[in-house]
């Protein structure tokens, strides 16, 4: 299986650790930043962890929300030293579901509001100009799982 980088994007409880877990976790490394919240350089661990899979093998899922490209440019960039692809899931934004579902979290992991609407104003749709392999979309199939569509390029 070649070696991939799965960069998930897609606003706070917007079903993307689900989706981690129950389609993209297998074989693969997860680096999520809410695994280490108290790092004084969240970003550079990050970092580090996704190359120490890369250059070990293995195929990443970098579970964050991933909002623009200032965030999963060094993603990409770390992908192409490595000879990776790279595949972005996006989760297209449903505000009112991801408020929902974000309300009925334990305090551990509940996001507050302004969290919330501050990663909805930062979140743009990704494109393969911006270094994507592939795009899918994903959404809730209505029955506990997933969709994944494949994104074709807008003209």
């Amino acid at each position: 299986m070649p070696v991939e980088v799965a960069v998930l994007i897609g606003l706070q409880a917007s079903g993307k650790s689900t989706f981690c877990r129950t389609v993209l976790a297998d074989g693969r490394a997860v680096v999520s930043k809410d695994d280490f919240r108290n790092a004084r350089n969240r970003q550079h661990r990050q970092m580090r962890l996704v190359n120490e899979a890369l250059a070990a093998g293995r195929s990443v899922v970098v579970d964050n929300t991933n909002p623009s490209p200032e965030q999963w440019q060094p993603l990409v960039e770390a992908a192409r030293e490595h000879g990776a692809s790279v595949v972005g899931y996006w989760f297209p934004p449903d505000p009112a579901g991801s408020a929902a579902r974000n309300a009925v979290r334990d305090d551990r992991t509940r996001v507050p509001d302004a969290g919330l609407r501050a990663v909805l104003r930062e979140l743009r749709r990704p494109s393969r100009a911006d270094g994507f392999d592939r795009l899918c979309a994903v959404s809730f199939d209505g029955a506990g799982g997933f969709r994944v569509e494949v994104l074709e390029e807008e003209s």
